[in-house]
């Protein structure tokens, strides 16, 4: 579990990336959540976007998102998600350094 001052630094680290994903009309599929998946190995932090096409609600498909890839929502700000995992396959001087 992420703790509010860790959730508000990945929030500032997220700002200043690109979307990486657009999730549209079919929604959340598995392709799209291998997708995710890799993204978040590479990355450890990952924002997607919702289309307008896109019929299901953000919230749900972060919920599913974070089941399918064990990752952590770190905010949904309309149609945008930002995603945290810990990649520890990645040596420690190339991942995300949390605060305590």
């Amino acid at each position: 579990m992420l703790t509010s001052k860790q959730r508000s630094y990945l929030k500032s680290l997220a700002m200043k990336e690109d979307t990486i994903i657009h999730l549209g009309k079919a929604s959340l599929t598995d392709e799209n959540a291998a997708s995710i998946d890799e993204a978040l190995r590479a990355r450890e932090l990952v924002k997607i976007g919702i289309l307008k096409n896109c019929v299901d609600d953000p919230k749900e498909i972060a919920q599913a998102l974070t089941v399918v890839t064990r990752s952590e929502v770190v905010q949904i700000i309309g149609k945008k998600i930002v995603l945290y995992r810990e990649a520890k396959d990645k040596p420690k001087e190339k991942r995300i350094r949390l605060p305590r």
